[in-house]
């Protein structure tokens, strides 16, 4: 396995030249995510401070709203957006075009299907305790990539290759995005307009990660 400042450096250089349109998509993912999750986070601080502006029916409609957005046009844009930064890494120029978010688009079910599942599988982790949901969220990290690179599987068999993929490389990833944390801060300190910089930049490394696991992990089935 390749160290975190190899995948930084590989990511970097993948950027290089491609900065304009991977901050433009950065854009675009985050007006949509803004767009689902904003109507939801205004009534969830109304209530909070016993302002609530409405009937219990309406709570629910904004609520069914996000759940709905979030699962069938967050998750598709989400595939689209890792897509982007995979090619990227791959193949260089021209990578993040005005396909980036189409492509989650073109088998719309079957990824949809499958980010709900990591969703809801991590979430049923998450209910014995924290932890568990944690481990199983890196052992299900590999998903959207296998979703990309392998068409013919189904989500089901996406998520059991993830896991696979990801035994004794969990804490890997876990901390190449623990190395970012400076560059975190300091995006707060921006009031998040960093982040159109530094989602891009650990996209890329991330994409950068999954590549290298993937290679070992096919090495490995090959020497077995």
């Amino acid at each position: 396995m390749k160290t975190n400042q190899e995948y930084k450096n590989a990511a970097l250089a993948a950027l290089k030249g491609n900065w304009a349109p991977s901050v433009i998509a950065t854009i675009v993912l985050m007006a949509f995510t803004y767009l689902i999750i904003g109507p939801y986070v205004v009534m969830y601080m109304l209530n909070l401070n016993g302002m609530t502006p409405g009937s219990p029916g309406l709570n629910l409609g904004v609520y069914a709203l996000y759940i709905f957005g979030f699962t069938f046009v967050f998750s598709p844009l989400n595939i689209g957006y890792t897509y982007a930064f995979n090619s990227l890494y791959m193949e260089g120029d021209n990578a993040v075009t005005g396909n980036t978010f189409r492509f989650g688009f073109r088998r719309w079910g079957r990824n949809v299907w499958g980010m709900f599942l990591v969703g809801f599988f991590t979430s049923l982790w998450s209910l014995l305790l924290i932890v568990p949901g944690i481990i199983k969220f890196y052992a299900y990290a590999m998903t959207p990539y296998i979703l990309i690179d392998n068409p013919e599987l189904s989500a089901n068999q996406a998520i059991n290759l993830s896991c696979k993929m990801m035994k004794g490389h969990k804490f890997d990833l876990f901390f190449l995005q623990l190395s970012f944390i400076g560059w975190g801060i300091l995006s707060v300190f921006t009031g998040g307009i960093g982040l159109l910089w530094l989602m891009p930049y650990m996209m890329s490394a991330q994409a950068a990660f999954y590549q290298d696991i993937k290679q070992n992990f096919s090495q490995t089935n090959i020497n077995n």
